[in-house]
């Protein structure tokens, strides 16, 4: 086998905001494997400024990768264990370059466009109006599901915003999440999260900043709505460690993105080790072209948990590349009708 990689930048269609600051581009990397007259692709989708392998060595991992290929797939992955990323695309790519279809990486009813993935609508901050506009655009869009960044505009305003869902949507109607990626303030948490627990919120996503683990634990034993973990997962590479985790903090669920806790290996891990502790979870893409989304959505699929999951990113950049995967009622689809166009020459 050879491989190669390739450097890419998705550019956001509108600048993105959350507590974080504002996306308007999102660097990646695509993976390519031949062997003999067999093609895969992978995407090592880095996100900078949160991945654990955000590393100025990145492109010399990635290099290494290629010229070691044909080492055992173990091997690889352990030698990989502080890039999950790049595990991620390793995993993708040698799937792909065994299929006769290298898109079609868990055949199932959901690529034979048979049955969808219930996903959640994904609002960014922004001004009020605009981020007015983005819920009325997914609830006609048909979504029962929506995800709230929150955290960097007044908090005043963004209860006012929920509260407007509220009055016109009961919680059977529209389930609403919210994701604060830690923007509360220790001291201040357990109010806020009873003031929007008033609202019926279904679950908020990293209330505080992630490595504060006592202080976590407290917030999960004392809030009114449940707390969902999504960056205290990142950079935790050890089985022990992720389960001394979990059974500190006792969260009610918790998130798995593959790019960013080491692939369908990490991510089964962490499903493994919440299960055993009864802790509930869903599936959230981390800003992927649709080459990852795509590995991720077919892989969700498979794993038949039935509450709505975060894979509504694709729209999200200009210059994506077409696939058959698309957004209607709530739902993440794949049609068979529609081709792909992924024309990157690596």
């Amino acid at each position: 086998m050879k491989a190669f990689f390739q450097k890419y930048i998705l550019n956001f269609k509108q600048a993105s905001g959350t507590s974080r600051g504002v996306l308007r581009i999102k660097e990646t990397y695509f993976l390519k494997v031949v062997n003999s007259d067999m093609v895969g692709y992978g995407e090592c989708a880095v996100f900078r400024g949160l991945s654990i392998d955000d590393r100025a060595d990145y492109e010399l991992k990635l290099t290494w990768l290629c010229e070691n290929i044909n080492r055992n797939k173990e091997e690889l992955l352990t030698e990989l264990i502080e890039f999950p990323s790049i595990q991620f695309g390793l995993e993708q790519a040698l799937l792909s370059v065994k299929q006769k279809n290298p898109f079609e990486l868990f055949p199932s009813k959901f690529t034979q466009s048979e049955e969808g993935i219930k996903i959640n609508g994904l609002i960014w901050m922004g001004s009020e109006a605009f981020m007015r506009q983005q819920i009325k655009d997914k609830l006609n869009s048909g979504f029962s599901t929506l995800k709230l960044k929150i955290g960097a505009i007044d908090f005043d305003t963004e209860i006012a915003l929920l509260k407007s869902i509220r009055k016109e949507f009961s919680s059977e109607e529209i389930e609403i999440r919210v994701d604060a990626n830690g923007a509360f303030k220790p001291s201040e948490a357990l109010e806020k999260l009873k003031r929007l627990s008033d609202l019926e919120i279904h679950s908020i996503e990293q209330p505080i900043k992630h490595g504060q683990i006592d202080e976590m634990a407290q917030l999960c034993s004392k809030t009114p709505l449940p707390i969902a973990l999504d960056e205290e997962l990142i950079g935790i590479f050890d089985v022990t460690l992720k389960e001394k985790i979990l059974h500190i903090i006792k969260p009610q669920y918790i998130i798995i993105k593959p790019s960013l806790v080491g692939g369908f290996k990490g991510s089964s891990a962490w499903i493994q080790l919440a299960e055993k502790q009864d802790i509930d979870w869903w599936i959230t893409s981390a800003l992927e072209s649709n080459i990852g989304l795509n590995a991720i959505a077919q892989w969700t699929y498979t794993l038949k948990n039935k509450m709505p999951q975060g894979l509504g990113t694709g729209s999200l950049f200009t210059n994506n590349f077409e696939s058959p995967l698309e957004v209607k009622n709530g739902q993440l689809l794949y049609n068979r009708n529609k081709k792909w166009n992924f024309n990157l020459e690596i």
